[in-house]
């Protein structure tokens, strides 16, 4: 880690437990910038799920890592993709920051992810059936990354994120 660059945050969570909505606040409220590494992904190579059809999973998931590589490297708050850390080269990039894991639950999500596009809930499935297997899959890795967890099934993000920018401004 280089000292001078901002002070840095990762979240990781599922999808829909909220990691933009937090992380901007998180942001405003550190004074820092904040990046959400999907969206460079897409900026730099086209929508997610077209990716995962022409490419595959393993192809974004080393576009993504990159996107991550960079972003530490830049610092600031970074909301990682829900999947990001399937990978093992993404996990290991994790290890000199705090990371925040955003729990959410399949009851508070299921309102979250209505009608969403997003490319793993597209399916012939129902999405919270669906969310839940894939979030089962991978709460294990999430913890494993994971210097705190904060839930944000039934609180304001608003609050959450405050409550986040508090325990960070501790950590340093």
């Amino acid at each position: 880690m280089s000292d001078d660059r901002p002070l840095t945050i990762v979240l990781v969570g599922p999808m829909g437990a909220g990691k933009t909505s937090v992380g901007r606040r998180v942001a405003k409220h550190l004074g820092v910038p904040f990046i959400d590494t999907d969206k460079r992904v897409v900026a730099e190579h086209g929508a997610i799920a077209d990716i995962f059809a022409e490419h595959g999973e393993a192809h974004f998931r080393e576009w993504e890592r990159q996107a991550v590589a960079t972003a530490i490297a830049e610092g600031g708050v970074i909301s990682l993709g829900g999947g990001a850390v399937t990978d093992p080269g993404t996990r290991a990039l994790l290890e000199g920051d705090p990371v925040v894991f955003l729990a959410v639950s399949p009851e508070a999500v299921a309102e979250r992810i209505r009608g969403t596009s997003r490319p793993l809930l597209v399916a012939d499935e129902d999405p919270l059936e669906r969310w839940t297997r894939i979030m089962e899959q991978r709460r294990e890795l999430y913890e494993q990354v994971a210097t705190i967890v904060f839930d944000t099934s039934r609180r304001p993000m608003s609050r959450i994120a405050r409550e986040i920018a508090d325990w960070r401004r501790g950590l340093s």
